[in-house]
């Protein structure tokens, strides 16, 4: 394995990216949507091995003293090989001095355990697709 770390959009397949997403069963749009959506934020990491994107994650934030991450996926072929650390130990490092929020995949709450995050207990959220999001357990 070959990794190389990239933080600019420049010259991303986003068609890979929502591919990624949808195969981890996670969030996904157009890629016009993704490509907009990480264009506009404040941190974003994609990781290869030699020419092929195995795993991504973006932060938004005022950079000053808060930000929330989103969109952190891995090829299910790479999991477990610590690329997941990786994205989040070089986006974590643009955001020293903020505190970040996330929200966890159902049954990935461990990972990000690890990380140092810890459960909160007064999260809330508005979605958009709300009886989407308390199917997959996201809320009550």
């Amino acid at each position: 394995m070959s990794i190389e770390i990239k933080y600019s959009c420049n010259g991303i397949d986003w068609n890979h990216l929502a591919g990624i997403l949808k195969k981890v069963g996670m969030a996904h749009y157009t890629p016009e949507i993704h490509a907009k959506a990480f264009q506009a934020s404040h941190t974003t990491v994609f990781i290869f091995d030699n020419d092929k994107m195995i795993g991504f994650g973006r932060a938004i934030s005022d950079g000053a003293y808060q930000a929330a991450i989103y969109d952190c996926a891995v090829l299910p072929e790479y999991q477990g090989q610590k690329i997941g650390s990786l994205i989040m130990e070089h986006i974590l490092k643009q955001l020293e001095g903020c505190n970040v929020l996330l929200y966890a995949a159902p049954g990935k709450e461990g990972f990000y355990e690890k990380q140092g995050f810890r459960r909160m207990k007064t999260g809330m959220a508005k979605f958009v697709t709300e009886e989407s999001m308390r199917e997959k357990g996201f809320i009550e």
